[in-house]
């Protein structure tokens, strides 16, 4: 590959040749997708069960997902996904389906995914997916009212049974599962459709196939642009934010969830956080906050391709602000009550050579995937320890080529992910062994001999 730029390079130059290497260091370049190695909290003496709920009827390799998307669905069945990396002005929800292996057991499976090193691969694909529903197209239609102008009543209609089905959908989706709890992914750029159910659907297995599994996925994977795509997903994620605001509001208020936590990845983090923005905003009006007025659990953001000023600045948009009304009127003295089980964790790591050129590209001096202890003051660091609902965990060690998949690549990382999501174990809790840089900044120890990358 590295030939392949060396060419490319006086070509397209150096501003073009960036962008060809954050595309392919945010996407990767494998044409399989082979199952990510067992994390190593199950393996080893002290393993722990992996598959301990697991209703009998779903004790089956294929594992059904629900999906969210803002893609454009194909027009053809002859393409290769479902949804293309097009823009809908309307969103979309369905059902799909990864498959592990062919011709596999549930028992072979479940062996094979407490196997490290794993004896035999096992390759993903994308089974069957079906549609369920979809919101009105924005703008939503206006009408013509006295004195001024109303939503029009067909889309109120429209969007109300949109709500309804989606809502439907989730509680048959809690009904059967073990925990009433929604764990739902974003992706980054150059993603397919397919490639966020590929990497939802190993997530969503290795927490024990105990909640229920969503992806958000996002118009990304294009190839428009001077820069191989990269400017148009850039664009188009911020598109989809708005959606996403909505996707995660209707699922909160589905009767019978207990919570909702959010997993993004790289340029997914801004999605992320710009829709988490917004709803925190609209809970502080009405007196409330994110994780009680919309049930957030978690807020996981994995190797953030986003600038970390961007990211102060959308988070602590209502708190930066006094007056913002409280209720009815400002109170720029409230006391904010804590809400136990509300996290924002950032993984990070100084070796993301994906970052590294994205961060170059967009001429900031660090991305917020690439943080570090020394990048803060000691004022901003005891800031952080006085909302202690942030944590910031560096990875180390490169087990895939850029080093921006370590969330599934590396199983001492996805190990750590696993023990917050599906354990809700702080740092240092028993079970989730960190080393301390400086609370809140944590590290994950390195490699113990016999540990490969995928």
């Amino acid at each position: 590959m590295s030939g392949f730029f060396r060419r490319l390079g006086p070509a397209i130059g150096l501003r073009g040749l960036a962008g060809v290497l954050v595309t392919f260091a945010l996407a990767g370049c494998a044409t399989t997708h082979q199952m990510m190695p067992t994390p190593v909290l199950y393996t080893g003496a002290h393993a722990k069960p992996l598959f301990t709920s697991v209703p009998d009827a779903a004790r089956t390799p294929p594992l059904d997902l629900l999906y969210i998307t803002d893609r454009a669905p194909a027009k053809s069945s002859d393409e290769p996904d479902p949804y293309t990396a097009e823009r809908s002005r309307s969103m979309g929800f369905g059902s799909t389906t990864v498959l592990f292996g062919e011709g596999l057991t549930w028992d072979a499976l479940a062996a094979q995914s407490l196997t490290f090193p794993r004896t035999h691969p096992i390759d993903l694909k994308l089974g069957p997916t079906r549609e369920i529903g979809r919101f009105p197209t924005i703008p939503y239609a206006f009408a013509a009212a006295d004195g001024g102008i109303t939503r029009a009543p067909a889309v109120v209609d429209a969007h109300e049974t949109a709500m309804r089905e989606l809502q439907a959908e989730v509680t048959r989706r809690l009904a059967s599962s073990p925990r009433k709890e929604v764990v739902l992914y974003i992706h980054g750029v150059a993603n397919t459709f397919r490639d966020a159910a590929l990497t939802g659907g190993e997530l969503c297995h290795f927490l024990g196939r105990e909640f229920v599994c969503a992806i958000f996925t996002w118009p990304a994977g294009g190839k428009r642009g001077i820069l191989f795509g990269y400017q148009v997903d850039y664009e188009s994620s911020a598109f989809a934010a708005e959606h996403l605001r909505k996707a995660i509001s209707a699922i909160s208020e589905t009767p019978g969830l207990e919570k909702i936590h959010l997993v993004a990845h790289s340029r997914g983090t801004d999605v992320l956080v710009t829709a988490a923005s917004d709803l925190n905003f609209a809970a502080y009006t009405q007196q409330s906050s994110l994780a009680r007025r919309f049930k957030v659990g978690n807020i996981v953001l994995m190797a953030p391709d986003l600038d970390p000023d961007v990211a102060v600045a959308k988070i602590f948009k209502a708190l930066s602000d006094p007056e913002v009304p409280w209720g009815a009127a400002p109170n720029p003295r409230v006391v904010l009550e804590r809400v136990p089980g509300f996290l924002i964790t950032v993984y990070t790591s100084p070796e993301d050579k994906a970052l590294a050129t994205s961060g170059w590209l967009f001429g900031s001096l660090v991305r917020l995937g690439r943080m570090e202890r020394t990048n803060l003051t000691a004022e901003q660091i005891e800031q952080a320890r006085v909302m202690g609902i942030l944590d910031l965990v560096q990875v180390q060690g490169k087990t895939d080529f850029f080093g921006h998949s370590y969330f599934t690549s590396n199983p001492r990382a996805s190990s750590d992910l696993i023990a917050l999501l599906r354990y809700g174990l702080r740092p240092n809790d028993s079970g989730r062994p960190l080393e301390e840089i400086e609370k809140p900044f944590w590290r994950i120890p390195a490699e113990e001999s016999g540990e490969a990358a995928k």
